[in-house]
This record gives C-alpha cells, structure tokens and sequence, in this order.
C-alpha cells in the first residue's frame, strides 16, 4: 500500500468513527430563521454555522417533488410553487411602485440615514464565505472555525496514529509554505542519518538550543509529535562544555524497527494539507430580497477594512494630483486592481420569473463552475442555456468556459440573467412545467421575508 493510500484510509476510519464529532449544531438549509450559534471572530456580521442537506430536509425535497407532479397530474391543484410565483408577481408590481414613488419623495432625514447605515450588516448579500471539508465531516463552516477543528481532530489522532498524524499536523497547521518545507527537509535529514549510521551516536542526538533545530524544526507545529514518533525522547544530557542541557536522543526500541523510519520519511515527503472546498452558500431569493446593494462582509476581502480606506485614499490623492486625462489601459488597469482587492465574488443569476439564485464563488473560478452551479440546479437540467451580463454579453460555454470571473469582469457581485438557448426554446415551451426553472428541492429553499 502506498503512503497516498494510507491516508486516504486514515481519513476513512476517522470519518466514519462516531466519536470525532467537531462542530456544534448547525441548521438545516431549509431553515428560513437561524440563531447565530457560531463562535466566529468577525465583528461585522454575525456568522452562522451551517450544515448540509439533513434527512428532514431530503423528505422535505421528495415532497415538494409529489407536489409538483400532483401540479402536473392536476393543473387546478394550489401547489407551494404557485405561492412563490403569485409572491414575486406581487413583489414585482411593488417595486416598481416604490421605485415611482421614490422618484417624487423627499431625501431622508439625518435620523433615517442613520438607521439605514445601522441596519447594513442585515443587508449583506452573504454572512460570510463557508467551506466544506469531506475529509472529516459534512459540516460547512468559516475558514477560521474550520482551522480550529482541523487543529482539534489531529490532536485528538496523536495518541494512536502519532506518526501520520504528526504529517499532516505539520502541512495543515501551518501557515508559511517555505518554513514548512525547510522543516520537512531537516526532520528528513534527521530520520536518515540514523538510517544510514545505524551505531554512531552523534547522529542519534538533537541538542535543543541548536541554531538549526532553533529556527527549522522547534517553531513548526507538529514537528516535536513528529520526532516523539520517531523514537525521539526529550532528556537532560551534559554538552560538550559540561552543562546540562536539553536534548532530543534516539532509542531504537521506541520504534517498531529502524524500517518504520524510512516510512516516516515518505510520509513526511507525501503528506499534503487537509484542504477546503469552497461552499457555494446557496441562496434562492424574492425580487424584493434581492433589491438592495449588494453588501459584501469583510471576508470577502483580500486586504483588511483599514487597508482598503488607506488604498482609496492614496488613488484619490493621486488621480487629484495628476489632472491627467487617462486612456482606455490606464482604465483598464485600475478595474482590474480594484477587482483584486476581493477573494470571492457573490454571482446572483436572475431566471424570467423573477426568482433569484445567488451563490458564492472565487474570484478565480472560472465561468465553467458558474455554468455547472446554475446547470445542477435546474429543473430542466442537460439543456443548453446563456447568462447575460448587466453589460448586455452573452455568457457562452463554448467561449467564456476558462475565463475567471475577473476576466469576465464579474467581481465582486453581479446579476446575470438566465435565458433558454434558441435551439432549445421551442422544446422548453412544449413542456408542462415551462415556466419552472429551479428544481422543487433548490425552491423549498426560498428564504421568508
């Protein structure tokens, strides 16, 4: 077996054990209203934990389906999806409403601008940006609280599986790639020495206070667990000068045999971080939920609140200072700075019946993984479809699959519409459910006003 297999299988055994269970409660997706039970460090918006798809939530799935075909079987029948269309027709007819009504009322009044801005962090697109991690668990969670519960289940592997263990403790738990690697290589070194001299003492012994060991080995995370399953005891020996002094020696009978060390050395040259995927925090939304800015919280961010204010201040200087008419590349050149300043991007795809679907995405995804998400949610999935940009593009697979979301200009949030390739619209229209777009399990998501 090689080492890839042998963590694959280790992740395996740890999943399917009943015991490592990391997070607290989440809540079910069909869930309109949840507490906020996260334990998240974010001051800005409350971040909320949340878990996939539950038993509950699959039964409530199989009977929006049993509604929908009882829809088809009956046309008079109310059905919950009817509920949702007569909601957004109204919604609509308010909009545009409001929108005439705003065109002739006066500006708000200083108390009403403040509560505008007081009331901001419920206007947020998103809580937050989530991930997933299947290695260890079906919960989907902050970047940070996952941290933590990655940091918590390798700890909890120590005592029965030290050696792996301490590999992976040693990619995930740490931060800079270049420290990493230089501890990887030296803890190598240490392991074939006493491979290669088997009798000679010298390389069976770490002084503690050496330079090397100081900078490349004691400051990683996972190293000492590393050593320790390695045969490696921590005592107190005399130095060369004659005083006492810690040190790392190597007994042989606390390993298995002299082999198990080069064991340890391809899986410490195998080993990757336990790695996160992205949660596409799928939201299914009214036109009126879907009508104020989209307010994006700090995590989508690269840069820190304070370091934007800072970067916006010295272009403003600077664009005031130069009086200089710019070019069409200079332009160019400043959208795409402005667009990095973001890791994630909200893309909310507008179907013809008013209803939204939004999702989370990197902001170097490429289209394809827009076209998949949209794709895996439709009711008439297989079809050939176009996404129209605010700018009036036509988003084609055939030609926009590998471009990023900041090739396409789509960051930090934009609206797309969805619209029926022409070589499909006439067999669209031919059937029952033509004026359904999302599948019954995406619609019970809906989120309550």
């Amino acid at each position: 077996m090689d080492m890839k297999e042998k963590f694959k299988n280790f992740f395996q055994k740890k999943k399917a054990d009943a015991k490592f269970k990391l997070a607290g409660p989440g809540h079910k997706l069909s869930e309109s209203n949840v507490s906020n039970s996260s334990n998240s460090s974010r001051k800005d918006v409350p971040v909320v934990p949340r878990a996939g798809l539950s038993e509950e939530s699959k039964i409530a799935a199989e009977a929006a389906l049993a509604r929908l075909q009882k829809k088809r079987d009956n046309p008079s029948f109310n059905t919950s999806l009817a509920a949702i269309q007569a909601q957004v027709k109204k919604e609509m007819e308010s909009e545009r409403a409001a929108a005439s009504t705003a065109a002739t009322s006066s500006p708000n009044t200083e108390q009403e601008k403040h509560d505008t801005e007081a009331d901001l962090p419920k206007n947020y697109a998103a809580s937050g940006v989530f991930f997933k991690c299947p290695l260890i668990s079906n919960d989907i969670l902050p970047r940070d609280e996952w941290k933590m519960n990655i940091k918590k289940f390798l700890y909890e592997q120590l005592a029965e599986e030290r050696g792996l263990t301490a590999c992976l403790m040693i990619q995930s738990c740490n931060n800079n790639r270049e420290k990493i690697d230089t501890c990887v290589e030296t803890l190598c070194k240490y392991l074939e020495n006493i491979i290669q001299h088997p009798d000679e003492e010298k390389y069976q012994k770490i002084r503690m206070s050496n330079r090397a060991f100081c900078e490349r080995v004691q400051p990683i995370e996972g190293a000492m667990e590393l050593l320790i399953a390695a045969g490696f005891t921590q005592t107190k020996l005399q130095n060369p000068e004659g005083v006492d002094e810690e040190y790392l020696v190597f007994n042989k009978d606390n390993v298995e045999s002299i082999e198990s060390l080069v064991t340890l050395i391809d899986a410490l040259r195998s080993a990757e971080p336990i790695q996160l995927e992205l949660d596409r925090n799928l939201q299914v939304l009214l036109p009126s939920q879907a009508a104020a800015k989209m307010q994006l919280p700090s995590s989508f961010y690269a840069l820190t609140p304070e370091e934007l204010k800072r970067e916006a201040q010295l272009r403003a200087e600077a664009i005031e200072k130069s009086q200089m008419l710019r070019t069409k590349a200079m332009r160019e050149k400043d959208e795409l700075r402005e667009m990095r300043k973001y890791k994630f991007a909200i893309i909310r795809i507008r179907f013809p019946d008013g209803i939204l679907l939004q999702g989370t995405f990197s902001v170097y995804e490429r289209y394809m993984e827009i076209h998949d998400y949209v794709q895996e949610n439709l009711e008439h999935s297989g079809l050939p479809f176009v996404l129209n940009t605010p700018t009036g593009h036509k988003l084609l697979i055939e030609e926009d699959a590998n471009k990023t979301l900041i090739d396409l200009r789509l960051v930090p949030a934009t609206v797309l519409t969805f619209a029926w390739h022409s070589s499909v619209i006439e067999e669209v229209n031919q059937s029952p459910n033509k004026d359904v777009y999302l599948k019954p399990e995406v619609m019970i998501l809906v989120q309550e006003v």
